[in-house]
């Protein structure tokens, strides 16, 4: 039998700053050689979980311990982070805060440089360490300037040691696009071969990629299953857990297929399904349910030929000659592989840039004569890190800042600020200083700076980056309702297929700077070579189709006109229950 790596008994642990505590009773053996999934919603304890094996608990982060946590037969309280750092490494979700050298090889070298180990020796370590990673010709490069995939190897390759049995990866796929996301799961497979490997996440189909011996489902501090994915899946935990479940899962329950045996995600083949259960899935995509109508309205945004240069980039420019027109309360999905001009186009349209050639026209009128504030009257923008644009030390002052700016009455600063608030589960934080809030809750408090203005266009740069399936559901239930009742435009910079599925009609998809795609989601995530010039994936939904032998567009299609009805037949529901 292999050996015990770590080993919780009984397991609480409580954080100084709080009543009650983050972990209850956890009992967990992870074994040498094994490859486990700690998944749960935000809060549910599990970033707490891997501190306490990699020592952030105690040392970092104070707070009150019960029962054993022991790594290789040793407490963990009883080691030094010193002593642990060999035993384990850690992958951080944010590798920014993981640098401490100016180029990748003397990132790399610091750990075995802190161990006094021979220079010679530590030369040839670090281009092994790189080369096992794919980042052997980056070893002058400067960490920050690196792409997230490429940030995550070349912080995987300074934990790498002889000595260490395992390896923590924090939130591995919460910066990357798709394509990325399926590389860092398949160095993950890779690396798992010599080591024991724990991967903290929340999004399951993405992890599920590449099979996984065990899943953790933690919710509230607790264990709540721990078994094998299938089990999993047909348990009916994960609604309750606030965790999204794989689109193929959820097209075989609007089937009403057998749950009996649920395939796992094939590797690049096919689904494996029972007679009765293909018959039902073809039954159910043949059987489309019927289109909301749909009005044309008025453009709000007309971009013409637009393209733009960064001058530290001169040879390389960011957008190529773009043209397109966005209509009045359209939803829009902005898809594509990190470094297309996703981002770039959004600064363009709010101002903070300005085009290096071409026209932007905001509601008919040429933006070039308008500044950055009265821009921003007319569109929010929600950049993709929080950090950038929060100036505030409190939660309400840096929502009610630019109301205030703005000279709004008290009585509206207030209204405004605690509808923001409540909206994304901020108001019980109000008071809170932002650097105790996580990387996913400062993501909520710039969302609710954005809505406390109330803008006619909303643009979301990458919306669901650091938030659970419950967060992000709340979040974009209030943003779609904002668009559906309110005629919000909404544009969606994101690499979540699922979200780019269930909230736009419409698709941009870029790559390298020009726009390669405009149309239906569906059709977009159902061409193939699409999908491979943008960095996307197929969808677990295409991978059914062909196993069916059916048209990948028409199920994707299918599937999300079911799933805007559902979504429809709930929202009369709860209107109908307040009413």
């Amino acid at each position: 039998m292999p050996r015990p790596v770590v080993e919780f008994e009984n397991f609480s642990f409580r954080y100084k700053a709080q009543k009650e505590p983050t972990l209850t009773g956890i009992t967990l053996t992870v074994y040498e050689g094994e490859k486990v999934l700690i998944l749960g919603a935000s809060g549910s304890g599990k970033s707490t979980l891997a501190n306490c094996i990699n020592g952030l608990i105690p040392f970092a982060y104070e707070g009150e311990v019960s029962g054993s946590c022991r790594v290789n037969g040793r407490e963990a309280g009883d080691l030094s982070i010193f002593e642990l750092s060999h035993e384990v490494g850690t992958v951080l979700q944010d590798t920014d805060a993981q640098f401490v050298g100016l180029s990748v090889g003397e990132d790399v070298a610091f750990a075995m440089e802190n161990s006094a180990m021979d220079r010679d020796e530590m030369l040839v370590r670090v281009v092994q360490n790189c080369r096992e990673v794919g980042m052997e010709s980056f070893l002058g490069a400067l960490p920050f300037s690196l792409s997230g995939g490429q940030k995550q190897r070349a912080a995987l390759a300074g934990v790498l040691d002889k000595e260490t049995t395992l390896l923590i990866f924090d939130e591995p796929l919460a910066s990357l696009d798709p394509r990325g996301g399926m590389s860092a799961i398949d160095l993950i497979n890779r690396i798992s071969k010599n080591h024991t490997i724990i991967i903290i996440e929340h999004r399951l189909e993405d992890v599920l990629y590449r099979p996984v011996d065990r899943v953790v489902l933690l919710d509230q501090g607790q264990i709540v299953s721990n078994g094998g994915p299938a089990e999993l899946l047909k348990s009916g935990a994960l609604n309750r857990c606030g965790i999204r479940e794989p689109l193929y899962l959820k097209a075989m329950k609007y089937a009403r297929c057998s749950l009996d045996d649920i395939p796992g995600i094939p590797e690049g083949g096919a689904f494996e399904l029972p007679a009765e259960n293909s018959e039902k899935l073809r039954i159910f995509f043949e059987k489309e349910a019927p289109r909301p109508a749909e009005e044309r309205t008025d453009e709000i945004i007309r971009v013409e030929n637009l393209s733009f240069t960064y001058e530290e980039s001169p040879a390389a420019p960011a957008l190529r000659s773009v043209s397109l027109a966005i209509h009045r309360g359209e939803s829009v999905a902005v898809i594509g592989k990190n470094g297309a001009g996703k981002s770039t186009l959004a600064k363009l349209l709010c101002g903070i840039v300005r085009p290096t050639e071409g026209t932007i026209f905001l509601k008919g009128e040429n933006i070039s004569s308008l500044s950055i504030r009265e821009i921003a009257c007319r569109t929010g923008y929600v950049m993709q890190d929080p950090n950038q644009m929060i100036v505030k030390d409190i939660v309400r002052d840096e929502v009610e800042f630019a109301l205030r700016l703005r000279e709004f009455s008290g009585a509206e600063i207030e209204r405004r600020t605690r509808e923001a608030l409540r909206t994304c589960d901020l108001y019980g934080m109000r008071n809170w200083p932002v650097e105790a809030l996580s990387y996913g809750q400062k993501k909520r408090v710039t969302i609710a700076s954005v809505l406390a203005l109330e803008p006619e266009i909303i643009i979301l740069d990458e919306p669901t980056a650091g938030q659970d399936y419950r967060r992000y559901t709340e979040i974009m239930t209030f943003i779609g309702k904002l668009n559906r009742d309110y005629g919000k435009t909404m544009i969606l910079i994101t690499h979540d297929m699922h979200l780019a599925l269930e909230e736009a009609r419409r698709a941009l998809v870029f790559a390298d700077g020009s726009l390669i795609a405009d149309g239906p989601v569906y059709s977009i995530l159902a061409d193939s070579d699409t999908v491979e010039k943008a960095h996307l994936k197929m969808t677990s939904l295409h991978t059914l189709a062909e196993s069916l032998g059916m048209s990948g567009r028409r199920c994707i299609e299918a599937y999300i006109n079911h799933e805007r009805a559902e979504r429809a037949l709930r929202d009369r529901e709860a209107a109908e229950e307040q009413a």
